[in-house]
């Protein structure tokens, strides 16, 4: 490297520096507004820093640290600012809420004084029209579409028999093996029951494992730098997005040839047969809600279930008082008869863990939100534009919300107050992930057999990490004990 070169390197360093610290110290902390009378009034943001020019913190925030922990970013500024500080992520001014009752007036305030805004990046894997990042009417009209089709599908007899069944295979699998790695265990079992519920696909059809190569090529680009540059995990996943598109149009219109002709299976009432009279979606807007489907219903029941396993191989109580609860269940049956809808409603116990689980592991850190107008907000104001980010697992983690915060404790849930409030791993408000109840039908059923037949270990050393999206980066595996009875 030349003088010259490295001249100019530290010269942009210094300038990079000198306009950070710009930034930070005369970026106004107060702004003043003009009134109708012709007064004005002066306007608090709340106290923090804008770190570097551009990136800002993000790549601190960003920094990967334990799930059941909130990270060395949010512990410091927390203890520097309070809970509801400024920074600069994602490129854009940004007010961190890791306040309880701010990140409910957030959520509970949805297109009235906040919106949705993810990154536009996001946007080009999704697409235009995914749920997930469709704001005003059309989401509402999105949501509308999903809540029916899931309130008719979450107590079916049929879905609830394919979710058993599909849990059986996979503990039949385990027979003759000491350790499995769950986390893969877990991602088998929620992409084939959701794969046969969205689109009617066994495992074994070769649709199946098309769509699932190009959905762990769309996943790995949804959480990547945003580069579009042939090679690189963003454009993979972009261009496995279009492939599962055309393999979801192909299905499509196979059922429609087949419904036109008369030869389909009129039994058929899984998503996309429901989706095919619903006349208020375009074409593209039943494509991308397929896709919707199969990204809530693989990544995060498979996460969530992972976490339930993790923190369960370490409670041998709560593992003792799940073992009753569904020994219980189970002697009310005959010994091949399955699950329904009134066994999962006396799951008591199980709902706790998985709230529990849901708490302590942070399966979603935060979300994306911008303030549509300067909002007050107790003795300050968030400024128009900016970006807001309620953090999650700021609140579930908090000991002034939660006693004994940093542990696993299912007993904690004997009490419902302001539950909305405490615990929101599914967001709230309109955008609460409307599939919620579903990924608990799935944790719970495959509870009800795993703690019937083993107990489990987990591997020293096994953690799920945050990079803010949750991963074990060992694949979590556990040793298997097989009940003797």
């Amino acid at each position: 490297m030349g003088e010259g070169s490295l001249l100019i390197i530290v010269t942009t360093l210094v300038i990079g520096f000198v306009i950070g610290i710009i930034l930070n110290h005369f970026w106004p902390l107060f702004f003043k507004i003009n009134n109708n009378n012709g007064s004005t009034t002066t306007i608090v943001i709340p106290k923090g820093t804008f770190g570097w020019p551009l990136l800002g913190e993000t790549l601190s925030f960003l920094k990967p640290h334990p799930s059941n922990s909130i990270g060395t970013f949010l512990q410091q500024h927390c203890s520097r600012y309070g809970k509801v500080f400024k920074s600069h992520l994602f490129f854009s001014p940004t007010v961190v809420s890791c306040d309880q009752d701010l990140n409910y007036f957030i959520l509970q305030n949805e297109d009235k004084l906040f919106q949705c805004s993810y990154p536009k990046p996001i946007h080009g894997i999704l697409g235009k029209v995914s749920l997930l990042v469709a704001v005003g009417d059309t989401h509402k009209r999105l949501r509308n579409v999903s809540l029916s089709l899931i309130s008719t599908i979450k107590s079916n007899p049929e879905f609830m028999n394919d979710v058993e069944r599909t849990a059986l295979q996979i503990l039949q699998s385990w027979n003759s093996k000491k350790q499995v790695i769950f986390w893969e265990e877990s991602r088998k079992f929620s992409f084939n029951v959701i794969v046969k519920q969205v689109l009617g696909l066994t495992p074994d059809d070769p649709q199946s494992a098309t769509i699932l190569q190009d959905f762990l090529a769309f996943m790995r680009g949804l959480i990547s730098l945003p580069l579009y540059i042939p090679g690189t995990p963003y454009a993979r996943a972009v261009q496995a997005r279009s492939r599962i598109s055309s393999t979801i149009k192909a299905i499509i219109e196979e059922r429609r040839r087949r419904r036109k002709h008369g030869d389909g299976d009129s039994k058929r009432n899984d998503f996309l047969e429901i989706l095919l009279c619903v006349d208020t979606l375009s074409e593209d807007e039943k494509v991308s809600f397929v896709l919707d489907s199969l990204l809530g219903g693989y990544e995060t029941t498979s996460l969530l279930m992972a976490m339930v396993v993790f923190f369960v191989g370490q409670s041998q109580k709560a593992l003792d008082q799940l073992k009753e609860e569904h020994h219980n269940i189970r002697s009310t049956k005959e010994k091949e008869e399955l699950l329904n809808w009134e066994d999962y409603k006396k799951m008591d116990f199980t709902q706790k863990v998985i709230n529990e689980a849901l708490r302590y592991g942070n399966v979603v850190k935060f979300v994306h939100r911008k303030a549509l107008k300067d909002v007050k907000f107790r003795d300050y104001v968030i400024p128009a534009g900016w970006k807001v980010l309620p953090v999650f697992s700021a609140v579930h983690l908090d000991p002034s919300v939660h006693v004994n915060a940093l542990q696993f404790n299912p007993w904690r849930w004997e009490s419902d107050e302001q539950i909305c409030k405490k615990l929101t791993p599914f967001g709230g408000g309109s955008r609460c992930c409307p599939g919620f109840e579903i990924a608990k039908v799935e944790v719970a059923f495959f509870l009800h057999h795993l703690v019937q037949n083993y107990r489990w270990d987990v591997e020293e050393g096994e953690q799920p990490i945050a990079y803010p999206y949750v991963e074990f980066k060992n694949g979590l595996t556990i040793r298997l004990h097989q009940n003797c009875t």
